[in-house]
């Protein structure tokens, strides 16, 4: 009787594991977790929503996340054991896309900011 209930036991186990991760979960958090190791290229574009026009680029090895404050917190590797921190003010009227470009660039420490302005101003940080 005791072996029949250990079996049971394992085998529901093994359902419940089975059941509760799909393939595309595993994925999302292994992408998730290389991207705060600086594994993952990404580039990130700010929109203004009321006008559709593009606020920012940012496109680097780099790991976000959001603080309580509204701002996007943007953390950046520029070299072997050195980073940078960029925080980005979200409003109602600003909305961000991030995507993975790996792939792409063989530096690890590819870095680059780009500000979309109306008025003639450059502004490109490069480590």
């Amino acid at each position: 009787m005791k072996k029949i209930i250990a079996i049971v036991m394992v085998l529901a186990c093994i359902c419940a594991l089975l059941v509760g991760c799909s393939e595309a979960d595993k994925v999302n958090a292994n992408i998730s977790k290389q991207a705060d190791y600086f594994e993952c290229e990404r580039r990130i574009t700010v929109y203004n929503a009321r006008t559709d026009k593009v606020i920012l680029d940012v496109e680097g090895y780099m790991s976000i996340s959001n603080n309580s404050v509204g701002e996007l917190v943007v953390t950046v590797k520029t070299g072997p054991n050195e980073y940078r921190k960029n925080y980005i003010y979200l409003n109602k009227y600003t909305l961000y896309v991030v995507e993975d470009i790996t792939g792409t660039h063989t530096d690890p420490y590819h870095y680059k900011m780009y500000f979309h302005t109306e008025f003639p101003v450059s502004v490109d940080v490069k480590p």
